[in-house]
């Protein structure tokens, strides 16, 4: 089995990192800061999407400003405030173990998520990591998926996406692969009803990718 992981919310936490660049970001632009409770909304999603609710704006400009003053905090400080989630590695390790291919596909810009899964040491479990540019092409998770499946020439009954947010599940969806929502993330059952399956620890993503894997 072909397994899709996703980054943020999923292998690890970046909370702190995340909500701590975007209240940067809206404070410089002089923007009301929200409740740290109301950031962890905007974790997952595109940068864009984000900026642009929460300045109440669809001002290109000005989003694109908020997101270089974001990644701008992001680079060398915000990437580093993330932990990662108990259990990750040694489940990452008996899929791997068992013959599964494990893939990162995130929206995040490639460019960091490689520097994340490096510092945690997922880099070595992976066969290849799969994020957006920086001009934001890729961010949207369908377009990634389809990107990654047409890349690595991977039929998408062999393949699970595997995420926290509904744009993991429904960026499987548009493409034909099964999802795996998890509950120890950003999406609550609620926003991962649409999920084919629901996993609330690592132990129980292991026997589940198992027992798709045999059907």
């Amino acid at each position: 089995m072909n397994v899709f992981l996703d980054l943020d919310g999923t292998l690890t936490d970046p909370e702190l990192g995340i909500t701590n660049c975007i209240a940067h970001a809206v404070g410089e632009l002089g923007a009301a800061i929200p409740a740290r409770a109301e950031l962890r909304r905007y974790i997952g999603p595109p940068l864009h999407s984000g900026f642009a609710a929460l300045l109440g704006t669809s001002d290109e400009s000005v989003i694109a400003r908020a997101i270089a003053l974001y990644r701008g905090r992001f680079t060398n400080i915000g990437l580093y405030e993330n932990t990662i989630y108990k259990d990750t590695l040694d489940t990452l390790q008996h899929l791997i173990t068992a013959g599964h291919r494990l893939f990162v596909a995130t929206s995040k810009p490639a460019v960091y998520a490689n520097r994340i899964v490096e510092h945690f040491g997922i880099d070595k479990y992976l066969t290849r990591l799969y994020g957006s540019e920086l001009s934001g092409e890729r961010s949207d998770k369908a377009e990634l998926v389809a990107h990654l499946l047409a890349t690595e020439q991977i039929v998408a009954t062999h393949a699970v996406m595997v995420g926290d947010r509904c744009h993991d599940i429904n960026g499987a969806r548009a493409n034909g692969v099964l999802s795996v929502g998890v509950l120890w993330g950003y999406g609550d059952r609620e926003e991962l009803r649409q999920a084919d399956h629901l996993v609330d620890t690592w132990p129980a993503l292991q026997e589940c990718i198992q027992t798709l894997a045999r059907q």
